[in-house]
């Protein structure tokens, strides 16, 4: 079986299993106070463009948007997103658990945009009853979204306005920041995202490493007292060395942008294979998710061949994503491109 499903299903970059084994036993201050943790953090800087943030790292991704969403709300307020926002739909309602509602949208290709912040927020003021609802607190997207598109550098620039207008901090969910940031797509740097938002996080448990999500706060009202929040949300690693580590590697060199590239270039391969076919692609993503819409004909000539995540019905199949990684081989790439053809 080759696995499409998802892209964390292998380990870790053998340059950061590399670093992991050669500092293995070394010793040093745990809860990420260590030179490690130290250095990677600078080379995060660096890279953003942003020498005054604080950066910390977490274990994956719900634990991170809980904890920073957390953070930031106070009791009575929630947190806006599209409707197919990942905290919307794929965490179990670890936001609403922390006592803060999710503030759903309506989504556009899974985004939300600048107009739908402002309308949210003036109705929401607009209503009499104001008091008695959630007041939105601050926003949340993803980058890539769940859906595998990207905003444009103007879309954000918009979404950043109308969250300054607001007053409402813009956090971005960047699990699959990488392979974003690495489109043909992406118009805009990891300095320019920086700046457009107050809070983010470069993932690494799906861009190479074993595990781990670099926090980078760049609004200096959101950065007191966080460890506090990362303690309080189970998330503060004895062993943080182990995080900083595999920063360490992945950021060094460009190695993190260098692996999540190839796994783009890898999935537009799929992409225009499939559309070679005249197979429906599901959405405009151009980024390592891609999405097909399959008959279940179609299905039994991948099945048992090839893993792949079943994402919901279609009018004439079913939808399905094809999902690289940067582990992503070029032999498994041209198995599925062989399949593909053979439809």
């Amino acid at each position: 079986m080759i696995y499409f499903q998802c892209d964390y299903a292998e380990g870790c970059h053998p340059k950061v299993l590399e670093k992991l084994i050669e500092t293995n036993l070394e010793q040093s201050e745990g809860y990420g106070l260590d030179a490690h943790c130290d250095h990677a953090r600078a080379l995060i800087r660096k890279a953003c463009g942003t020498p005054d943030a604080d950066v910390h790292f977490l274990v994956g991704g719900t634990q991170t948007n809980t904890t920073v969403i957390a953070s930031v709300l106070r009791p009575h307020q929630g947190v806006i997103a599209a409707d197919t926002g990942h905290i919307a739909c794929h965490e179990t309602g670890a936001i609403e658990a922390t006592g803060h509602k999710v503030l759903t949208v309506p989504n556009e290709n899974g985004m939300l945009s600048g107009a739908q912040i402002r309308t949210y927020c003036q109705s929401h003021y607009d209503d009499a009853a104001f008091e008695h609802m959630p007041q939105p607190g601050m926003v949340y997207i993803s980058y890539p979204t769940e859906s595998g598109t990207l905003y444009t550098k103007a879309q954000l620039e918009d979404i950043s306005a109308a969250c300054r207008d607001w007053k409402l901090p813009l956090f971005i969910d960047g699990a699959r920041l990488g392979y974003g940031l690495t489109s043909p797509a992406c118009d805009l740097t990891l300095p320019e995202l920086a700046r457009l938002c107050d809070v983010f996080y470069i993932g690494g448990t799906k861009c190479g490493a074993l595990f781990g999500e670099a926090v980078v706060i760049t609004n200096p009202k959101l950065k007191k007292d966080f460890r506090y929040a990362i303690k309080q949300h189970g998330g503060m690693l004895a062993k943080g060395r182990l995080l900083g580590v595999q920063y360490e590697a992945l950021m060094e060199n460009g190695l993190y942008f260098s692996i999540c590239r190839q796994a783009v270039d890898y999935a537009l391969e799929i992409h225009d294979a499939f559309a070679k076919k005249s197979v429906p692609l599901f959405g405009t993503s151009q980024t390592n998710q891609q999405f097909v819409v399959l008959t279940d004909a179609q299905r039994a000539q991948f099945d048992g061949k090839f893993a792949y995540e079943v994402w919901g019905p279609a009018e004439t199949g079913t939808v399905v994503r094809f999902c690289t990684s940067w582990a992503t081989t070029r032999a498994n790439v041209d198995a599925l491109l062989a399949a593909i053809a053979a439809l």
